[in-house]
């Protein structure tokens, strides 16, 4: 079995995506909100997240805005735009059809 903190390669878009999807956040809050929803198994590293979230804004997937945070601090927080929303929609379509594919094969007799 896999440590808890493997991604499956490729998801981490998916997952900031989807995470984002109801509002915006700072990286931090990110990483937590990605690790309480997968009930502690999946941890997004900072080495993997701040390059994501940067490769993502340069797509025009998201936006970063720099704003106070909940502790006070000026933090960098990341919202969906139009073209992010529909990149979600593909992203997610792809997965669900990868992952049913993938299910069929281990789920074999």
């Amino acid at each position: 079995m896999g440590k808890p903190n493997d991604l499956v390669q490729g998801t981490l878009d998916l997952l900031i995506l989807k995470t984002l999807r109801p509002e915006a956040m700072h990286g931090w809050a990110i990483a937590k909100r990605i690790q309480q929803i997968s009930g502690e198994v999946l941890q997004v590293q900072q080495g993997s997240l701040y390059p994501a979230l940067h490769r993502l804004e340069q797509q025009g997937w998201i936006r970063g805005k720099w704003q106070e945070s909940e502790t006070g601090r000026q933090a960098k927080f990341y919202a969906l735009t139009a073209a992010g929303r529909k990149q979600l929609e593909a992203e997610t379509a792809n997965w669900n059809r990868l992952s049913a594919a993938i299910n069929l094969i281990v789920s074999e007799a």
